[in-house]
């Protein structure tokens, strides 16, 4: 990795307006997010198009925090995390269910972002939002890094000058207000609830009538998420191990 990159995959944790800085666990991102890391043997040698193994849907009579204690066990993700992946799963396809979206999916998106929700000191709480938040690095168009002026007045990523991806699904703020969800019923979307950012990723991956169980629909949608093949593979990688253990 060059040193550009390697400065570029750090993110910042803003506790109470103070800048923490910690190392991100994974590969650089070509618009400057942290990664949380992949679960990979090989991800260079996952060919774009291949299809994930086919999960059932879950039912909606299905209670998810039992059903999410169960794959925590088997996948190694945290059960609150599942939750928040398995109610996105159901949201979605009640919306758009030629989409076919999988918990699976948004799990491994999760896993490379974010570990989720557990990128450097954050973690995960009770109540499914991340604390201290997880805030990427400026992007400014430093060497490595997209430049983004900023677009909402620094109101999620504290940036008044660029934009910053913020959460644990690492949304841009622009992206954030097309595509944020009430993933809780809470009367609130925010970035920092795994709830609800991961309702948005998979409102996300499924726009434009894609089709996430088809090889080549799977790869648009999360291409589109980040336009990059290496971090394709990463979350490819992640989201068939946690398919392939329940298969």
């Amino acid at each position: 990795m060059r040193p550009a990159a390697i400065i570029a995959a750090v993110v910042a944790l803003v506790v109470v307006g103070a800048g923490l800085v910690v190392a991100a666990l994974g590969a650089l991102r070509p618009d400057g997010r942290g990664t949380g890391g992949d679960d990979s043997t090989d991800p260079a040698a996952v060919a774009r198009g291949t299809a994930l193994p086919e999960i059932p849907p879950l039912a909606d009579d299905l209670d998810l925090t039992v059903w999410a204690d169960r794959v925590a066990t088997a996948t190694g993700v945290p059960a609150r995390a599942l939750q928040a992946y398995g109610a996105a799963e159901r949201m979605q396809r009640a919306t758009t269910p030629d989409c076919r979206l999988s918990w699976a999916t948004l799990a491994g998106i999760g896993r490379v972002e974010s570990d989720h929700g557990r990128l450097g000191r954050a973690d995960l709480d009770a109540d499914g939002v991340t604390r201290p938040p997880i805030v990427g690095v400026p992007l400014d168009g430093s060497p490595g890094i997209a430049a983004v002026a900023d677009t909402d007045g620094g109101r999620l990523d504290g940036d008044t000058a660029h934009d910053r991806a913020v959460g644990p699904m690492q949304f841009l703020p622009g992206t954030w207000a097309r595509f944020g969800a009430d993933g809780d019923g809470n009367g609130a979307r925010n970035p920092d609830d795994l709830d609800d950012a991961a309702a948005s990723a998979a409102a996300y991956l499924c726009a434009n009538g894609r089709d996430t169980a088809d090889g080549d629909g799977w790869w648009d949608g999360v291409l589109a998420y980040n336009r990059s093949i290496d971090y394709a593979r990463r979350v490819w990688a992640a989201a068939d191990r946690y398919a392939t253990v329940l298969t």
